[in-house]
């Protein structure tokens, strides 16, 4: 008699083939591979009134689609509910992707449901969080430890932070991974008015603790001759932040908006001089990764989160004084980045492939299946 294959349901996200950020290309990378592997794979995708219902199958993965009737957080907290319900009934383990929803994953718990929670980053310290806000997600971290049959962190500081928790033996350290970016089209730029290797780039959510306002108003001290791309989706109208950074920022910086168009991001990252990263906290942040994929040079926020993914790769800094003068140093003629972009891609191939992370996945998912 042929064997059931093992099923995973992946909770957590807003679904398949991914559009919105990296828990969506995490869960679309995993399924796909663990689908050539034999494995039963399910996701759950939110979809709203005027979405599509009948494509519920992506390249061997089976999509559930799940109607919620508002946009914004409140319509993610009811397609979260529905999804801990839906993923009761049937055989298999559940993944599930953050922790924001976790007092939902108590009734996973109660029937007896093998579930591994990605704790993602400490989302209650974040600036942008109302008080409300924070001690939601406070009181859903703690939830979530205790209702995960086991937690992963993308980071040993975010494991670090979990044993205060609970035990070490119930956190498994998993980083994000990305796709080796060895050849991009180059024609793409044109249309933003770009020529290879003459402007670089900051790819982020427009947040404070990003770092933007630093990194703008450094790069429009003085003229650089150089171009700075900024994308993001920037609403100065409607968010004082919004308008302080491009009040701030010199003809010389472009903000094109944001852009959803993968081969056009990978042309930004792989023809660009340099990539800025602002991040100050958080664990390992995917377009760090993906930067380092694309080869490219990398200018960092100093910080312990970024440290132990870029390492050598990045030149850090801290003060808006010290960026000042890296820019000036690194945006001269004559400076190589030869070493630095290898460095990248050593970093890269030797720690962040997609190859060896989903493998971790597959193996700590294999050893939690229950055995019959």
């Amino acid at each position: 008699m042929k064997s059931q294959p093992k099923t995973l349901k992946i909770l957590g996200t807003r679904g398949i083939p991914a559009r919105h950020g990296g828990f969506e290309t995490f869960a679309e990378e995993l399924a796909k591979h663990l689908s050539k592997q034999g494995w039963k794979v399910i996701v759950y995708c939110q979809v709203g009134r005027l979405d599509k219902h009948d494509n519920l199958n992506f390249q061997g993965v089976e999509l559930v689609k799940i109607y919620s009737p508002f946009d914004g957080s409140i319509g993610s907290m009811i397609f979260d509910l529905k999804v801990a319900f839906k993923a009761c009934f049937g055989e298999g383990i559940l993944l599930t992707l953050g922790y924001n929803t976790a007092v939902f994953n108590l009734i996973n718990r109660i029937i007896g449901q093998v579930n591994i929670i990605n704790m993602d980053g400490i989302e209650w310290r974040r600036e942008k969080w109302s008080k409300l806000a924070k001690l939601w997600f406070l009181l859903n971290e703690r939830i979530a430890v205790s209702v995960g049959n086991h937690l992963i962190a993308d980071h040993p500081e975010i494991a670090k932070h979990l044993y205060t928790r609970c035990s070490n033996k119930k956190i498994t350290v998993i980083p994000y991974g990305s796709d080796l970016v060895d050849r991009a089209d180059e024609s793409l730029l044109h249309s933003l008015g770009l020529n290879a290797n003459n402007f670089s780039v900051i790819i982020a959510r427009p947040e404070p603790e990003n770092s933007f306002l630093e990194m703008v108003r450094t790069f429009s001290k003085k003229r650089r001759n150089h171009k700075l791309v900024v994308l993001g989706d920037f609403r100065p109208e409607l968010f004082e932040y919004h308008k302080s950074v491009v009040d701030v920022a010199s003809k010389e910086v472009i903000f094109p908006g944001a852009i959803y168009d993968a081969p056009v991001v990978k042309a930004l990252r792989f023809y660009s001089r340099f990539y800025l990263h602002g991040h100050k906290v958080g664990g390992t942040n995917p377009s760090l990764v993906e930067a380092m994929g694309a080869g490219c040079s990398i200018i960092a926020h100093d910080n312990v989160f970024n440290r132990w993914v870029a390492g050598d790769a990045a030149h850090y800094f801290t003060t808006e004084v010290y960026l000042d003068s890296l820019f000036d140093r690194l945006l001269s003629v004559n400076f190589s980045r030869k070493e630095m972009k290898y460095a990248s891609i050593s970093r890269f191939r030797k720690h962040f492939t997609w190859q060896k992370i989903l493998k971790q996945y597959e193996e700590l998912l294999i050893k939690w299946y229950p055995n019959k």
